[in-house]
């Protein structure tokens, strides 16, 4: 397998020269994010993924882990990576420094968490989680569980999970039926739940679960869930680890990918009940661990642009030196030479930054929206997050699958033969789109909850700073902006006619039935912003005579390629949205 080198490089254009560090700089509390300072960590993240992350994903994908006597035994190394990271504090990157964070922004920590899922994905999700476990308990902890639980959640000590789905519920959350028992000033959780990623491992000494589960004449469906801390070991007064609590993994999951990540089938309460601790109010649990799945929506977008960029740069670098045939003065010629893989590679590229700036101003937009000092900012900035959540983990979980599909392509036969380590990341990729609520219930809640629900405000003003960039590129007399310019109209005005017919004409069983193609188109539109908001600063960056002249010029031509091979792709969406509900609810079941 290729070796990955972080793309920090382009990770400095997207923050720096797209202005996204200043717009979180001057957030309360992020004042100290200098450029030298994010740059740094940076570098650092760099390292510890490229050195010590990268080199045991291949290894660990062909080990896989064991379930052992109630004990799930980690892939050679992993454990030694996961010391070395929380010893680095990377962990607590964005937390609160009351609980032992570092305070820096969330554009930070997801650039350095880009760098941990490109290299080791299966390893990176076991952090993700912990990341998310931090949100939900700073969000709705009580003081007493924020003291026993949160620094040590917060420094990585301890990892966190989260658990929700039961063998007969799968998505239907509310169908759940783990019960929870009250015993004095806790809970005994009884009940199974499946799917649990690093539900069980020997990484940390300690692991706290997030638990769903009902309690006695709980009204029925998710109006009925509560919440819990469950943990593996109970946690004394003093902070030291008690008794082991009544919880174990039964069974490990055999799957396609992401096979370093051990998905636990979990046992709570065989021996009288797993001692837990409600979190938030009674029946209210599904919307306190909604705080954790956005959490985890925004990041599992991440993962996507995250194995894209690794697939991506096996592919080019194995093109470099494939040889396919002579030239015309009879030297060897690499395929990236010929005219069909330079295309399938700017594709890949393409996407990729378009991703990666989407990300990177949705984890921008998340850091005004918790810290804003003007409550107007905080709720706009929010209303933009949510708008954006879904096209994020969707958009960005699809491409990831079609881009490390096609640097399989790129290896040609070599791709399909597991020692090259580009079937690796197709493999790993897949989970994306199945994670956290599939892709089609993220476009479900976009069309009918981002949409829909407040009559299009949220999307239309998205809506109106897409169409505001044609001022911009007009202003310029540049050929690549006017080509830019020119791709992005048409499909902004695209975008806005699917926004317009969902909001006058549809029922809402018609506006599911084009929920998917809505969310590409608008992926697809929301990503050709970006790269046009590339473009205009790498063409400024340019005309003030800035160093890194070819490093410029390339991020025109590959925002110039997205709008004129990707962009026209958002037109043919909109039939799809606006029509394809016939067909889709007229067929009979039986005629499947």
């Amino acid at each position: 397998m290729i070796p990955y080198n972080a793309p920090i490089r382009d990770m400095r254009f997207v923050m720096h020269d797209l202005g996204l560090l200043d717009t979180v700089r001057v957030l309360p509390g992020c004042e100290d994010a200098s450029a030298d300072l994010v740059d740094a960590v940076l570098v650092e993240a760099g390292k510890l993924a490229g050195g010590m992350l990268a080199p045991i994903n291949a290894t660990g994908d062909a080990q896989g882990t064991v379930l052992e006597n109630g004990v799930v035994r980690s892939a050679d190394g992993f454990a030694d990576a996961y010391r070395a990271y929380v010893a680095g504090g990377w962990n607590a990157i964005p937390f609160d420094p009351a609980a032992g964070g570092q305070g820096l922004p969330w554009l930070v920590a997801l650039a350095a968490e880009e760098m941990w899922l490109s290299a080791n994905t299966a390893w990176a999700l076991c952090p993700m989680l912990t990341t998310g476990s931090v949100e939900l308990l700073s969000a709705h902890g009580t003081a007493a569980q924020k003291a026993t639980y949160l620094e040590k959640l917060v420094s990585g000590e301890w990892t966190g999970t989260m658990n929700l789905t039961e063998p007969q519920a799968g998505s239907d959350v509310g169908a759940l039926r783990c019960r929870a028992e009250p015993d004095g000033d806790h809970y005994r959780i009884i009940g199974q739940k499946i799917f649990i990623t690093w539900g069980e491992h020997d990484m940390t000494d300690n692991i706290v679960h997030m638990v769903l589960a009902r309690i006695p004449d709980a009204p029925p469906g998710s109006k009925g869930i509560s919440l819990f801390i469950v943990p593996k070991f109970l946690v004394n007064q003093d902070g030291s680890l008690g008794a082991r609590n009544d919880l174990r993994c039964v069974s490990l999951e055999h799957k396609m990918g992401i096979n370093a990540s051990p998905t636990c089938v979990m046992s709570f309460g065989d021996d009288g009940g797993a001692i837990g601790y409600l979190i938030g109010d009674e029946n209210r649990g599904l919307n306190c661990m909604f705080t954790m799945m956005n959490n985890a929506r925004i990041n599992v977008g991440l993962s996507g642009l995250a194995i894209a960029e690794r697939a991506y740069q096996q592919a080019r670098d194995f093109a470099r030196e494939r040889i396919q045939g002579k030239a015309a003065d009879g030297a060897p010629l690499p395929i990236i030479r010929y005219p069909d893989v330079r295309r399938m590679l700017l594709t890949m590229k393409a996407s990729i930054e378009a991703m990666r700036a989407l990300v990177f101003d949705a984890a921008a937009t998340l850091d005004r929206a918790k810290r804003s000092d003007d409550s107007e900012t905080r709720i706009e900035a929010q209303s933009r997050l949510d708008l954006l959540t879904p096209v994020v983990k969707a958009w960005c979980t699809d491409l990831g699958v079609e881009i490390a599909s096609l640097g399989v392509q790129v290896h040609g036969g070599m791709g399909f033969i597991e020692e090259t380590g580009a079937a690796q990341h197709l493999r790993d990729s897949r989970i994306g789109p199945i994670y956290e609520g599939t892709n089609g219930i993220q476009a479900a809640d976009l069309v009918a909850r981002k949409v829909l629900r407040d009559g299009g405000a949220a999307a239309k003003s998205y809506i109106a700073e897409l169409q505001a960039l044609d001022g911009l590129l007009a202003a310029s007399d540049d050929e690549t902006l006017a080509a830019i310019r020119r791709h992005l109209g048409a499909a902004a005005e695209a975008l806005d006619a699917a926004t317009g017919w969902l909001l006058e004409f549809a029922e809402i069983d018609h506006a599911l039935a084009g929920a998917t193609p809505y969310l590409r188109l608008f992926g697809t539109v929301a990503g050709g912003a970006m790269m046009a908001r590339s473009a205009l600063a790498a063409q400024s960056a340019l005309r003030n005579g800035g160093d890194d002249h070819d490093f410029y010029r390339a991020k025109l031509t590959t925002a110039r390629f997205y709008a004129e091979n990707i962009l026209p792709l958002a037109g043919a969406l909109v039939a799809p949205v606006c029509e394809g509900h016939g067909a889709v609810l007229a067929f009979a079941e039986d005629q499947f």
